[in-house]
Order: structure tokens, then C-alpha cells, then sequence
């Protein structure tokens, strides 16, 4: 297997997984996308090298995504033909996958002759992990907790701060 650099597409293996999505009807795009996330994150201890490269790639596709997400997939990265809108279920599963192959047990974490690209690695599948959490545009995020606004004060009596201030009401 051929590997040159730390990105989700960068070997054979994930080429090969990309070249697998060609020619295939959007439904059965989405089962291998599906497939391919749930084999990692149903592995046992132990995640397989392969399936987690396929996996990586496979995540990295579905956070493209996500409204509001910054992965960006370069065209001589990823498939030729524009894939079909996708499950937002696959999120969830992505993410748990992304987990697994960083987990200690995972071939993708070991293997690794420069210590900086692992490092690189990993930094790009956290960017990946959080680019499938990121809120959909049109959505807002839950809201701050509620303010408590002070306690009105009667008319015609200042509040405490400017109590001390000497500061008087307008009249």
C-alpha cells in the first residue's frame, strides 16, 4: 500500500475506496458509505489498517457534507461524479468510526515512520470528527443560559450601582 501523506485520501487504499463509488446508483453509494463506517465501528478491539483508511476517507465524505462544515474535498481527490445527498445518520456513525481507528488497537495509529506525521494524522481526523459535529446552517445553536436581569427598581429610585456613583435619574 502506498501512502504520501496524512490526508483522508492520501493512499492507494483510499483511491481504491473513492474509484469504488464511481458508477454506483445513490442508494448504493450511501449502503457503502454505510457499510463501510458501521465495519470499523462494530470492530472488535482490534480495527484492520484497510478498513480504517476506507473508513477515514468514507467520514471525510460524508463532512463534506454537512451544511456549514469546512471539509473541503479536492477534485482530484474525490469522486467524479457529485455523490447523492446524504443520510444525516451517517454523522453519528462517522464520528463513532473516526473514534475507533484512534483508539489504541487501531493499525491506523501505529505504523507511523515520522512521529510529526502521526501527529498530522490525527489532526486531521479530529478536523474531520468536527467537522461532522458542526451545527447546520439555517440552525441555531442551543442558546445561552437564560440572563437574570436585576430586579426592577421603583420608580424614581436608583439602581445600586449608581447609587455609588453619584450618578442622579434624568427627570
Amino acid at each position: 500500500m502506498g501512502t504520501w501523506g496524512t490526508g483522508p485520501f492520501d493512499s492507494d487504499l483510499a483511491a481504491d475506496f473513492v474509484d469504488e463509488l464511481e458508477g454506483l446508483s445513490p442508494e448504493q453509494v450511501i449502503e457503502l458509505l454505510r457499510k463501510t463506517l458501521q465495519r470499523v465501528a462494530d470492530s472488535g478491539p482490534r480495527v484492520d489498517g484497510g478498513d480504517g483508511v476506507e473508513a477515514v476517507a468514507a467520514a471525510a465524505l460524508v463532512a463534506a457534507q454537512v451544511p456549514g462544515s469546512r471539509m473541503v474535498i479536492d477534485p482530484d481527490d474525490g469522486p467524479r461524479e457529485p455523490l447523492p445527498q446524504l443520510p444525516v445518520s451517517l454523522r453519528a456513525l462517522a464520528r463513532e468510526a473516526l473514534r475507533r481507528v484512534t483508539e489504541d488497537g487501531s493499525e491506523m495509529t501505529q505504523g507511523w515512520v515520522d512521529g510529526n506525521d502521526a501527529t498530522a494524522w490525527r489532526r486531521e481526523v479530529q478536523r474531520i470528527h468536527d467537522s461532522l459535529a458542526t451545527t447546520p446552517v439555517g440552525q441555531n445553536p442551543p442558546p445561552p443560559p437564560p440572563h437574570t436581569a436585576p430586579p426592577p427598581t421603583p420608580s424614581g429610585m436608583l439602581p445600586p450601582c449608581a447609587q455609588t456613583t453619584g450618578i442622579s435619574p434624568k427627570t
